[in-house]
């Protein structure tokens, strides 16, 4: 049996052909790519702009650090909007700011303008966050989902490595930092083009999995696909979803998954920021372009990590299923984490011990893609077993799950410098990993306990409440 059950609606997205679900995914995931290069824009030129603002390395950070905290807390806004109106629409407007914001970093003449715009863009850039699985929920089968969450974490980590590879060459070769901004502009500009002929809605409010085919009409035409009002859904509420999202904090598998990929982030941002001040000084006096090119090794842990953290989460969740006799449960997608959870933190370390003693590049540069290796499954596997564990809530439960991730990003992140400064390069990555595992250890109460708990927590918060409402919704409808 397919789960989520499709209708017989031909405009249901769960029954459109794959061309059209992947075209539709594909110009989302290209601006989650833009969403997150954007995040990172300024990685590779901390040491530029603190020249040219006659400025601390640490306040720079600022651009970084809560640029990431609105792209994620961005999202408590545009997940109650996409509710009641649709995602094509906000996706639209989301890409005209995520353009506009970075005209105005580009001109930005002070360092608090720089902000203000870096800030804003975040907020922009949020759309491009939270609501990606929400649509990948809206158009893929549960035993689909490992695979098209993994092209979303793609689309993260090519936002992360490829985006300062690129704002390493602008910024050398343009002598300047604001064409870090100017591509993103002119991406951002592009995405929307393309997205109003290829981004098709869909959230699918009306769907009836008990209606007989007769009850709904033909397949829309290209041109009504292109409305932007399909989404709409007169039954929701922007303030209740808004309270829905805090409700969320009573999940304890939400939780855990946001702070957990929160510490991963805020690491891997962490990484970005002591290679841009640590190669520009002796034994490697690197050029910009040459600090760029250090986050191809993130970029190579990322893509080895596409089939761990996506087709064999998926493999091992439906061996188990079938063993089970059918009989499929979020937890299944848990057993592989025991991989990125040694990998990752062990990359950490070799990254920091490598970089306290001045090794050779390599050193440092294969720990970094061990750290992205890490973060790209580990992000994964925890946000599939976020939507599974509560998909009639997957909107809400990902924001929340978000908005704690860009929390502990921004906040680990915030103190980095300070932090290695007084403990020590050595010393400092030795704690995170310490925090790192601290986290991931829970994967084992989630495993074996976590039907429970799931069961247990169906019986208060908005879960209970959305039961409670589907159950009168059918008490009205046979008319008892």
């Amino acid at each position: 049996m397919l789960r989520p059950q499709p209708s017989l609606d031909p405009n249901d997205p769960l029954n459109w052909p794959l061309w059209q679900k992947y075209l539709t995914y594909s110009t989302i995931c290209f601006y989650t790519f833009l969403s997150t290069a954007n995040a990172s824009n300024f990685s590779v030129a901390i040491v530029p702009l603190g020249k040219y603002f006659n400025t601390s390395n640490a306040r720079i950070t600022y651009l970084l650090c809560f640029n990431t905290l609105l792209l994620g807390m961005g999202n408590l806004f545009w997940i109650p909007l996409i509710r009641v109106i649709g995602k094509r629409p906000v996706y639209l407007l989301c890409m005209i700011l995520l353009m506009a914001m970075n005209v105005w970093s580009y001109k930005a003449t002070s360092f608090n303008s720089l902000l203000a715009a870096r800030i804003l863009s975040g907020f922009a850039a949020g759309a491009g966050d939270a609501p990606t699985p929400a649509a990948a929920a809206d158009l893929f089968f549960v035993h689909e989902r490992g695979f098209v969450m993994m092209l979303f974490q793609i689309a993260l980590g090519c936002g992360f490595f490829i985006g300062p590879l690129i704002n390493a060459y602008a910024t050398q070769y343009t002598d300047s930092w604001q064409w870090n901004c100017g591509w993103i502009a002119i991406a951002s500009g592009a995405n929307f083009l393309v997205a109003i002929f290829t981004l098709h809605e869909t959230s699918f409010p009306s769907r009836d999995v008990h209606a007989p085919a007769e009850a709904f009409g033909p397949k829309t035409s290209f041109l009504s696909g292109m409305s932007l009002t399909r989404g709409y859904n007169k039954h929701s509420s922007f303030l209740k979803s808004f309270i829905n999202i805090f409700s969320m904090a009573v999940y304890p598998p939400i939780v855990w998954g946001g702070i957990t990929t929160g510490v991963f982030v805020s690491w891997n941002i962490v990484v970005q920021l002591e290679s841009s001040v640590l190669f520009v000084t002796p034994p490697y006096l690197w050029k910009t372009s040459e600090l760029g090119n250090l986050a191809l090794a993130g970029l190579i842990g990322t893509f080895i990590a596409i089939f761990i953290g996506g087709k064999m989460i998926d493999i091992i969740a439906n061996r188990m299923t079938k063993k089970e006799g059918g009989r499929r449960e979020p937890e299944y997608r848990l057993p592989p984490l025991i991989i990125p959870a040694v990998i990752g933190p062990m990359g950490l370390l070799t990254f920091s011990l490598c970089a306290a003693h001045k090794t050779k590049w390599i050193g440092p540069a294969f720990g970094y893609g061990m750290q992205a290796f890490g973060l790209s499954v580990t992000s994964n596997i925890l946000v599939t077993y976020a939507i599974d564990s509560y998909h009639s809530l997957a909107g809400e439960g990902i924001v929340f799950f978000f908005v704690v991730r860009a929390i502990i990003a921004c906040m680990l992140s915030l103190f980095a410098f300070d932090w290695i400064q007084a403990a020590g390069v050595a010393n400092a990555f030795g704690q995170m990993v310490a925090i790192e595992y601290f986290f991931i250890i829970f994967a084992f109460v989630f495993y074996f306990k976590g039907k429970q708990i799931r069961r247990w927590t169906a019986s208060y918060g908005p879960l209970k409440w959305q039961n409670e409402a589907m159950f009168a919704a059918r008490v009205e409808k046979v008319g008892v």
